[in-house]
């Protein structure tokens, strides 16, 4: 009778060793999970990559995404990791900007989305202006608008100037909260990243510049900014850029060196409202007074040569067609519709588009 007690004794004693085994493997394999697994990786974002997340996307269906965009190297590991962290139930949905090479402990606080912390996105469109770009982030809860317009008023390169035009347009993400002038010089940091290749790539264009107009990189971009603004289509940046440089180089257009922008009159108006007595009670519209008001540092038809800063933020296309116009003898452009314009080398020739345009309308 006694035998049979032993072999369930010892059977017992097995079974007490394999079950304190796999208990000391769960432990070791959840203090991985969730000490060692989650700091792998680089920590080195080396490309922004956007994903649309469905608001009510299950953590199987989100971990997919992230492993179809090479997010993420264990697909299987990482949503265990995700429900032991609880974020299956709070998983971010729209459009969320995510890093490759980020830790999976970054990567799950990006798709959490009860951390009031996590990073916000906004987008800044070529052509937009400073005082554009502080409503924006204020709307987004990144900083507040009269700080971050304060912090603009500093260039990053210590020269001076506000930082209009520098505040590059694309796709930012930063966190509520964030300190304005951090934000601002980010902005500028990418535009110094994305104006290295540019300046590489004219710089016999940039020589020549200095030489025949005495041309920073700076004037560059103020008459960038022009462009942008007044090139509705893409294919006419380059045809506009040559005739606001002829215009500044023209013998014959009058009055001489005015590029006679309207969207430098309106600028002048958002920047600089209390000197400019015609800028009262600016709508959008630009009004005759405008026009005739030398108060206004930045309108172009009563100051000769360029307006004293950017007017907007340009996009490259715009900075390349400053670099490289179309080479024509256009002075006058007049726009016919649907973005479009119809240019013109005299006068005479403009002034007959001028009619065409106003009996089509």
């Amino acid at each position: 009778m006694s035998r049979p007690k032993r072999k369930r004794t010892k059977r017992g004693k097995r079974l007490m060793r394999l079950l304190g085994l796999l208990l000391l493997v769960s432990i070791g394999a959840l203090a991985w999970l969730l000490l060692v697994y989650p700091r792998s990786g680089n920590h080195r974002p080396t490309e922004s990559v956007e994903l649309e997340i469905a608001e009510h996307a299950s953590v199987a269906e989100v971990v997919n995404q992230l492993a179809e965009a090479e997010l993420v190297e264990r697909p299987f590991v990482f949503s265990i990791y995700l429900r032991l962290r609880g974020v299956g139930k709070s998983l971010r949905h729209g459009t969320v900007l995510l890093g490759r090479g980020l830790s999976p402990e970054a990567l799950a606080a990006r798709l959490d989305d009860r951390r009031e912390d996590h990073l916000v996105r906004v987008t800044l469109p070529e052509g937009i202006h400073r005082f554009d770009i502080a409503e924006r982030l204020a709307a987004a809860g990144i900083c507040d608008r009269d700080a971050f317009l304060e912090a603009s008023l500093e260039r990053r390169d210590g020269l001076p100037g506000t930082a209009e035009g520098m505040l590059f347009p694309d796709t930012y993400e930063f966190r509520r909260g964030s300190d304005p002038r951090r934000v601002s010089r980010r902005m500028q940091r990418v535009f110094e990243q994305r104006m290295e290749a540019v300046r590489e790539r004219h710089a016999a264009r940039l020589t020549e510049l200095g030489e025949t107009l005495g041309w920073t990189f700076q004037e560059v971009l103020t008459l960038a900014s022009v462009v942008e603004k007044e090139a509705a289509v893409a294919v006419e940046r380059r045809t506009i850029a040559g005739v606001f440089l002829n215009r500044l180089q023209s013998e014959t257009f009058r009055p001489l060196q005015r590029l006679q922008a309207d969207p430098t009159v309106s600028y002048g108006c958002i920047a600089e409202p209390n000197a400019t007595p015609s800028c009262a009670n600016f709508g959008g519209t630009i009004t005759r007074a405008m026009l005739n008001d030398s108060g206004n540092r930045y309108n172009t038809y009563r100051h000769p040569g360029l307006p004293p800063t950017p007017i907007c933020n340009p996009g490259l296309p715009s900075i390349e067609a400053v670099l490289d116009p179309e080479p024509h003898d256009y002075l006058y452009f007049v726009a016919r519709g649907h973005g479009r314009h119809s240019f013109s080398a005299t006068l005479e020739e403009h002034n007959e588009a001028v009619a065409r345009y106003r009996a089509q309308q």
